[in-house]
């Protein structure tokens, strides 16, 4: 059994094992990607256009940023999708998100190119170009916006290739780009004399290559099948991928917010200091493709172990998850480090990679501002390291509000703000110093969840699991689903409809059952409807671990609902059985005042508890329930009986049960 395999492999095989095997490939493809955005400027800053050029490239990349934040939010919203899918055994679904994205993808690549075109000069401004650069900025930016429908298409497309089971697939079509950009820069820079032109041709040639192995993959995938009628846009399907997506979304727009501002202050303070605008720039243009590399190694470790850790989370295997992240952030540190040795000791070596500033009226400048920028700008870069691992572990253990928060703390809330007001005062040495001061404020941060998280964690062994089930199996007849509002009796009415059919009842069985299908723990899931933050109800319910979880349980109720007749209270067994024909969908609600008044006899809650408890626990479960079916939870249409039960528990079933017995005899 495909469950019992993935118990035995994520929680029993050595960690560092399944590190090696699930981290590799996730930073060749990530430092492969970051070829493209490095590539051009080693080339560029060796030819005749120099620092200059590598100016112009640096105030292009954010709006690159803009576009891939798209293609990653669609793409990777896909991906997660598609495995869910996978995981449902849902061949309807999968074909149309995939094809929706992808049109979804090209659309919004033309109109991002309708609006940047007319406002190339001042966006390009905007980021930073100066009357010496900007010429080379709109040369370079010109031929790249024209590709754009190109260049998001491949990102996206790769994201659901690798979704789609086949990740050698997807690294070999960004490898073959990049290699072909590498060598077509040297020949149409050099060779043939073409400048940012030849740049840029050689950048867009690699993304069609690239592009055209990812179509040729989409005629082969693994677990779906694409036609014509895929491509036409289903919202529906769509929207739940979207929101799986948007955390890419979130990350990817931070840079450029991160680029906008240190650009315009750059320029601003550039311009009043000996450096110049076009120095500044420059430097932080090589500064930031430099330290994606590093960023990027760092996130490939933690992505490959997000499994390891998910799982073992989960499965509430606290000592594997704590021994996962012992490992991560080791290699996190390790690798911290090592950059901040190359960064403070040998910075002129690292930027001379990138050129002479040949074009540059007082080269000196140039490299004092270079060494200053290394040395100062990525001075705790251990740190910086350290948080974005963090906030990748809290969305693989289903903690978004964590994930958010060591996220944006450093970026936004920190080194935003710092880098307006400490120029104020320093000049410009107060933007390279926002960085370290953004990173110490935001590890304290993260460094004090992290400890608090750690702390919550109770060892738990297998002897508390439950004894093994399986579903009943019962008569033919009808499946009654009971959806119900907090507080308004809804369990103990579907137990008293099951015994007056002599049919299975199943409530916490459900989750206890999704236990051993997916090696969980039964408590994990049982909570996974209730326990959404009151916030990012939709980042909860997206992390990885959360999605094996509600796979896991629909697997079981369909499983309980093949086995004949039965009463499932919750777990949105209505939307998971749709397709079933002998399903009878029943809401259960009551006045508040009742439902409150109910939770503190049953909880002893106070009042103001018992209100506060009802309230969230409807939030939670609707947001569970729109997440998994796009559906208003509680809306009138989406059941075939609602009941107030208020009216009493034994009323309520006995009018259900002649409700069902004029269904029986209609039929």
């Amino acid at each position: 059994m495909q469950s019992n395999q993935k118990i035995n492999y994520l929680g029993e095989e050595k960690i560092h094992k399944l590190m090696l095997k699930f981290s590799i490939p996730c930073i060749l493809s990530l430092l492969v990607s970051a070829l493209y955005n490095i590539v051009d400027q080693i080339f560029i800053g060796n030819s005749e256009l120099s620092a200059l050029g590598n100016a112009a490239t640096g105030v292009v990349f954010p709006i690159f940023i803009i576009a891939q934040a798209f293609a990653w939010c669609f793409g990777d919203g896909c991906a997660a999708y598609l495995n869910i899918c996978q995981g449902k055994n849902d061949t309807k679904n999968a074909p149309v998100c995939a094809g929706s994205g992808i049109t979804i993808t090209l659309l919004t690549s033309i109109i991002l190119v309708a609006i940047f075109f007319p406002l190339k000069t001042q966006m390009l401004t905007l980021f930073g170009a100066s009357e010496n650069s900007i010429s080379m900025a709109i040369e370079y930016f010109n031929i790249i916006l024209a590709f754009f429908p190109i260049f998001m298409l491949m990102n996206m497309m790769n994201a659901v290739i690798r979704a789609d089971g086949s990740p050698a697939s997807s690294m070999a079509s960004m490898l073959a780009g990049a290699i072909v950009n590498i060598i077509l820069d040297p020949v149409f820079i050099f060779g043939l004399h073409w400048g940012m032109k030849g740049a840029a041709f050689a950048t867009v040639i690699g993304q069609i290559v690239s592009f055209v192995i990812s179509v040729l993959y989409f005629f082969h995938t693994k677990t779906f099948r694409l036609t014509w009628k895929h491509f036409m846009p289903k919202f529906g399907v769509f929207s739940t991928a979207l929101k799986l997506g948007v955390s890419s979304f979130i990350t990817q727009m931070t840079i450029v917010i991160i680029s906008l501002v240190c650009n315009m202050t750059l320029a601003k303070y550039g311009a009043l200091s000996y450096y110049g605008i076009d120095i500044p720039i420059a430097i932080i243009g090589i500064e930031s493709k430099v330290f994606t590399v590093v960023i990027n190694i760092v996130v490939g470790i933690v992505l490959g172990s997000q499994p390891i850790i998910s799982y073992n989370y989960g499965a509430k295997n606290y000592a594997r998850v704590k021994q996962t992240y012992r490992y991560v952030l080791t290699a996190t540190i390790a690798i911290g480090l090592f950059s901040t040795f190359l960064f403070e000791f040998m910075p002129n070596s690292i930027v001379g990679m990138f050129g002479q500033p040949t074009n540059i009226p007082n080269p000196e400048d140039y490299w004092e501002f270079a060494e200053m920028t290394f040395r100062i700008f990525l001075m705790l870069v251990v740190f910086t390291c350290t948080i974005k691992m963090t906030s990748i572990f809290f969305q693989a253990v289903g903690k978004p509000v964590h994930a958010v928060i060591s996220s944006i703390i450093r970026d936004i809330i920190c080194f935003v703000p710092l880098v307006l007001i400490l120029p104020q005062f320093f000049g410009i040495r107060g933007i390279l110093y926002a960085a370290p001061i953004a990173d110490l404020v935001a590890m304290l941060v993260a460094f004090a969840m992290t400890v608090g998280f750690m702390r919550s964690l109770k060892e738990e062994t297998q002897a508390l699991e439950s004894p093994k089930s399986a579903p009943q199996t019962s008569k033919k007849g009808v499946i009654i689903t009971i959806a119900r509002e907090h507080g308004s009796s809804g369990k103990q009415i579907g137990k008293v409809l099951a015994d007056k059919f002599g049919i299975p009842f199943y409530y916490k069985e459900v989750a206890a059952l999704a236990a051993q299908e997916s090696g969980l723990h039964r408590e994990f899931i049982s909570g996974i409807n209730t326990n959404s933050p009151q916030i990012l109800h939709d980042l909860y319910l997206s992390t990885s671990v959360v999605q094996q979880a509600i796979t896991a349980q629909e697997k079981i109720i369909r499983k309980i609902a093949d086995k004949g007749a039965c009463v499932i209270v919750g777990r949105a067994a209505d939307y998971v059985l749709r397709d079933y024909d002998n399903v009878v969908k029943i809401f259960i609600y009551a006045p508040e005042e009742y439902r409150v008044s109910k939770v503190m006899e049953v909880y002893g809650d106070t009042r103001e508890e018992a209100v506060k408890n009802v309230h969230h626990s409807d939030e939670a479960r609707a947001a569970y329930y729109h997440s998994i079916s796009d559906m208003r939870w509680g809306e009138a249409h989406n059941y075939d009986l609602l009941i107030d039960g208020s009216i009493g528990i034994e009323p309520c079933a006995e009018a259900i049960c002649n409700v069902l017995g004029y269904i029986n005899h209609q039929k």
